[in-house]
């Protein structure tokens, strides 16, 4: 049997303009094959277990030659895989999307092709320029600015493009900005018609330059643009000033690390203009062995109390509760501790109320909250000696395989039976972290977030000796003080650390020093 192809355009680097249905593509494929131009954290939407090949197309530079990715194409789905023909922009606009597809039909493969949002488009549209306006231009062209300068004969129109139409958009035109300019101003184009170039459009370091035909070579050269950019020429160019929106969101230009699994609660950071980079330095797996916690499952009417310490272990009790053909029903009776805000609301998609949140999230505030809501609730432990205010309690904390023993150990102290058993394991994943060296490296990346001492101490081993060079000019945040100490038992400085041990806490204080130009 056949597989399927899909030509998926990935957009040109803000992963919010990823189509719905091109991410419907990517998180069904077995196989993805992706090029440079395009922004990598999408690959984090794919199965996991999907194969990645990267075609690696940059600037002329090719890991890959045309040929090889399409008899990579034509293997793979002959092979009965579903493939992901990833592209940055859009496969149809100068993405040689069309002579995949060619190759595909003439190999009887299916296939589909999902439109991108093309860099001639977004690039100009994040730096405040409309490409058409009624006041200012009702024509636009779109043209590859790469064309060898040595041949004696272009294949593009000159006079008719330098005075037929209004916007002209050059792809791929930085190293032959110089040519282009000239042949436009020859062709009879005004030396002063408008230009700007737009670097990296739509990502956080995205750069801007405007000048006119005659000057834009040299700021160019001047502030060392370099590909990929995007050259727009004609009046709208004017509209700029007024229009650019982009580039004064609060944190445009900041673009923040974040080394767990998932991305909930950053998203705000995203709104006001910074680039979310994911390096997953944690997974989150179920345990080796489910027999503990199932036994503990099988006599849940026998614990007084049931306390979640994250939102992973809400997940997978709930998830093997209900393994255990059991329900929200069997829980009645036990009363429900979640340690922070975001366990609460995990819990409460159950159709289950929490009794209990500590105002502290670590340990000793959950001893300190626990110890005062018992003795609230049950007078006779009001009488019972220092030792023994937790007699006759029984509780069952369902948590990660290797945690802090600060609770378990203080809950025995006072005298109380506690169960602490395995629901999940957090494991150090397989990745290389190149791509994440690079951007370390060029000082692209401003601010690292780690949410556990675990996302830090896997971060030093996937970076290795190079780890303490990398951070020493980042802005490092953590949460929480046990986080905070294996940072700095690394030699490196928190800057950052929410009073509560919240991702919504560190994200108002990343805002409030970014804002203040700290950052």
């Amino acid at each position: 049997m056949k597989g399927k192809v899909y030509i998926v355009g990935a957009g040109p680097g803000d992963i919010g303009l990823l189509t719905v249905k091109g991410l419907r593509c990517l998180q069904k494929a077995d196989v993805v094959v992706y090029d440079f131009h395009l922004n990598a954290q999408v690959l984090n939407y794919v199965n996991h277990d999907a194969e990645f090949i990267y075609a690696g197309k940059r600037g002329g530079q090719h890991h890959m030659t045309q040929d090889r990715i399409n008899r990579t194409l034509v293997e793979k789905a002959g092979e009965g895989k579903i493939v992901c023909r990833l592209k940055g922009g859009d496969p149809f606009v100068f993405g040689r999307g069309g002579e995949e597809a060619e190759v595909l039909a003439g190999e009887g493969i299916e296939f589909e092709v999902v439109p991108g949002i093309s860099s001639a488009i977004a690039a100009p549209a994040y730096a405040g320029i409309p490409l058409t306006h009624r006041s200012y231009s009702s024509s636009l062209a779109i043209v590859p600015g790469y064309e060898d300068v040595t041949k004696k004969e272009s294949s593009i129109d000159w006079p008719r493009l330098a005075t037929g139409v209004g916007t002209i958009v050059f792809l791929m035109a930085v190293r032959n900005i110089s040519v282009v300019c000239r042949r436009l101003i020859e062709n009879g184009r005004s030396p002063d018609t408008p230009v700007a170039v737009v670097r990296w459009g739509t990502r956080a370091d995205q750069t801007t330059l405007v000048g006119n035909l005659k000057n834009i070579p040299g700021l160019v050269k001047e502030n060392d643009i370099k590909p990929p950019a995007v050259m727009v020429v004609g009046d709208v160019v004017k509209l700029r000033e007024r229009l650019k929106w982009y580039e004064k969101k609060s944190l445009f230009g900041q673009c923040i690390l974040v080394t767990r699994e998932h991305t909930a609660g950053f998203e705000l950071l995203e709104e006001l203009g910074a680039e979310i980079m994911e390096f997953h330095t944690i997974e989150i797996v179920p345990p080796d062995d489910w027999r503990e916690l199932d036994r503990a499952i099988e006599k849940i009417d026998s614990y007084d109390w049931l306390i979640f310490t994250s939102v992973n272990g809400v997940k997978f009790f709930f998830q093997r509760l209900m393994d255990r053909g059991r329900d929200i029903r069997d829980l009645k009776g036990v009363r429900i501790c979640a340690v922070g805000s975001k366990t609460a609301s995990a819990i409460k998609k159950y159709g289950i109320k929490t009794d209990l949140v500590p105002e502290k999230f670590n340990a000793e505030g959950l001893i300190e909250a626990f110890v005062s809501e018992l003795r609230t609730q049950n007078s006779e432990l009001r009488t019972y000696s220092t030792e023994h205010r937790l007699k006759g309690i029984k509780i069952l904390l369902p948590r990660a395989e290797t945690a802090r023993e600060v609770f378990p150990q203080k809950v025995r102290e006072l005298g109380g039976e506690i169960d602490v058993f395995t629901a999940y394991r957090i494991l150090k994943p397989e990745v290389h972290g190149k791509r994440l060296k690079r951007f370390l490296k060029k000082g692209k990346i401003s601010i690292a977030t780690f949410t556990s001492a675990a996302t830090f101490n896997n971060f030093m081993e996937i970076m290795g000796e190079e780890a303490l060079a990398l951070l020493r000019d980042v802005v490092i945040a953590a949460i929480g003080p046990v986080t905070a100490k294996a940072v700095e038992k690394a030699g490196l400085k928190v800057h950052i650390m929410p009073r509560k041990a919240t991702v919504d806490a560190m994200v108002k204080e990343i805002i409030e020093r970014a804002t203040k130009g700290q950052a």
